[in-house]
C-alpha cells in the first residue's frame, strides 16, 4: 500500500531536499525518477513512520511541504533532523537506502554497481582500539544455557 497522493508529493520533494542532484559528480538526486520509485516500493514496515515524519513536515511548514519554495523546505527539513525521533529516522532511512541502491550513484562513488555479495566489497581497516571502550563493558544480555 502506497502513500496518499499529497504525501507522495511531500515525500518526492523531501527526498529531492535531502540529496539534491550532484551535476559536479554525474549523479541524479533523490527525487529523480527511478530513485523515487524505488523509494516508494520500499516503504513496507516503514510506511507509517514515514507518513508520521511527512504530517509533521507539513506541520511545521504550516501547508504541503512540496509548496514551499527551496530554502524554506530546506529550513522545515532540518527542523525536523532537529527533532529526531523514530518517524524522521524512518523516512531518512528510507530515502538513503534507495539512493545508494541506485547503479549511477556506486558507479561515481567508484564501486561496482552490483550485490555485496557473494564477492563482497573491500572495507578499509579503522582503528579498532576504539572498540575498547565496549569490550571492557560488562554483559548486558542474558546467557542461554
Amino acid at each position: 500500500m502506497s502513500l496518499p497522493s499529497p504525501l507522495t508529493r511531500d515525500l518526492r520533494a523531501f527526498a529531492g531536499t535531502m540529496i539534491p542532484p550532484g551535476p559536479s559528480y554525474g549523479v541524479p538526486g533523490a527525487d529523480d525518477e527511478t530513485i523515487f520509485a524505488d523509494i516508494i516500493k520500499s516503504l513496507e514496515r516503514d510506511r507509517d513512520d514515514v507518513a508520521a515524519a511527512l504530517e509533521r513536515l507539513t506541520e511545521l511548514a504550516g501547508r504541503p511541504f512540496a509548496d514551499l519554495d527551496e530554502q524554506r523546505r530546506l529550513e522545515v527539513a532540518n527542523a525536523l533532523r532537529r527533532e529526531g525521533g523514530l518517524a524522521a529516522a524512518a523516512l531518512v532511512r528510507v530515502v538513503l537506502l534507495s539512493y545508494y541502491r541506485d547503479d549511477r550513484v556506486m558507479i561515481a562513488l567508484g564501486q561496482e554497481p552490483r550485490p555485496p555479495f557473494p564477492k563482497g566489497h573491500t572495507v578499509e581497516q579503522g582503528d579498532w582500539s576504539l572498540l575498547d571502550p565496549v569490550k571492557r563493558r560488562p554483559p548486558f544480555y542474558r546467557k542461554t544455557p
